[in-house]
């Protein structure tokens, strides 16, 4: 099919110029217009997908002793760091426990320096009977040389056990000392009570829960994607998403769960949130809208929306030359976010009008406002 942009350019300007002929001499005013310059810029089309805010830690978070709850520091909403104390147990009988293992450990120290002790006199009197011994004096006793190294083996195997006992009771001193340190009940990872499960004087058991902790900092983002768009995306992949507070931010994909929901047939996607400024602060189990890519990115020729005028049903644009604006049609496809994909008129580089455009006439001059 010919290009009939020429000759539909040609009529239009003869019928406005018809319906409102310019004016000549003094009569004839340049308008001042604010222009904007026709581009290309890559089009990646998108479907959006809702999803929701995930804690990556949370739970019941349980004693690692037993004894009496003496004081609990927080209640549910609390906010808490790694490292703060939640509640604290009873010590005193733990203190007790280690000041008593602390004693033992020294008293096993002192065993294992007698009996090093008696193995350095053992030996001595071995040795002097072996000097004898060389001496080839026909005094040499051999049954008390016989005597002294069996005191030197018993010496040696008193240190040996010396030194298990020493083992044993300062692996008891460090038990402990840590149950003394476990007896503070402290938050694993920073974030807000949700559930406070005991309350000052109850007795708590090995394994029993303490407070429910969700981290409230460390988030993801849990989308169940249709299974026709998973092909489009893949672990490091950037996307658009958007809060319900209306503000935008990026976020990566991180994960693709080969878990296909057989009713919705969705799949779960993970992906790491990189967010900028907020309207208001987030929760877990929070909207969250992905926007996912459908196919590759193109290179478009975009125009401003605000260039564009409807005219006897045709779309029109301003575009400037040589100082006057003349009217051109043109063909549009998409929209893109404040702009519109132009398939057909205008090309790279051109300026058009983009305010004071409503009274233009076809070839009026123009003063280009500039921005102060």
């Amino acid at each position: 099919m010919p290009n009939r942009l020429p000759i539909v350019l040609s009529l239009l300007t003869a019928v406005l110029a018809a319906a409102a002929p310019v004016a000549h001499g003094q009569d004839m005013q340049a308008a001042v217009i604010k222009v904007d310059t026709v581009r290309t810029e890559p089009l990646s089309q998108t479907v959006p997908v809702i999803g929701r805010l995930v804690a990556l830690q949370s739970g019941v978070i349980s004693a690692r002793i037993e004894g009496p709850v003496l004081e609990v520091m927080v209640d549910v909403g609390d906010y808490v760091a790694a490292g703060d104390v939640l509640v604290r147990l009873d010590t005193e009988e733990l203190a007790l426990d280690r000041e008593l293992k602390a004693a033992q450990v020294e008293e096993a120290k002192a065993a294992l320096a007698a009996a090093q002790s008696s193995v350095r006199i053992a030996q001595q009197e071995v040795n002097r009977l072996e000097k004898l011994k060389k001496s080839k004096s026909a005094a040499f006793p051999r049954a008390r040389y016989d005597d002294a190294r069996e005191s030197v083996v018993g010496a040696q195997r008193q240190v040996a056990q010396s030194r298990a006992i020493l083992h044993q009771t300062e692996s008891q001193l460090q038990m402990s000392e840590m149950n003394l340190q476990r007896a503070m009940i402290r938050a694993p990872y920073p974030g807000v009570v949700v559930v406070r499960h005991m309350a000052e004087g109850a007795w708590l058991g090995v394994g029993d829960p303490v407070v429910d902790l969700l981290n409230h900092t460390d988030l993801e983002i849990e989308a169940d994607v249709p299974a026709d768009r998973i092909a489009g995306l893949s672990p490091g992949t950037p996307i658009a998403m958007t809060l319900d507070d209306g503000t935008g931010h990026t976020a990566t994909v991180r994960a693709l769960i080969a878990d296909e929901n057989p009713m919705t047939r969705t799949r779960p996607v993970r992906f790491t949130p990189e967010f900028g400024e907020m309207r208001r602060p987030l929760a877990v189990n929070q909207s969250v809208t992905v926007h996912l890519p459908v196919g590759r990115p193109r290179q478009i020729v975009s125009v401003h929306k605000d260039a564009v005028v409807n005219r006897q049903g045709k779309s029109l644009v301003f575009i400037v030359e040589d100082e006057a604006a003349n009217i051109r049609p043109v063909q549009l496809g998409e929209a893109v976010g404040g702009r519109f994909e132009v398939l057909q008129g205008l090309q790279p580089g051109d300026l058009v009008v983009v305010r004071g455009n409503e009274r233009l006439r076809p070839g009026q001059k123009v003063h280009i406002e500039r921005d102060s």
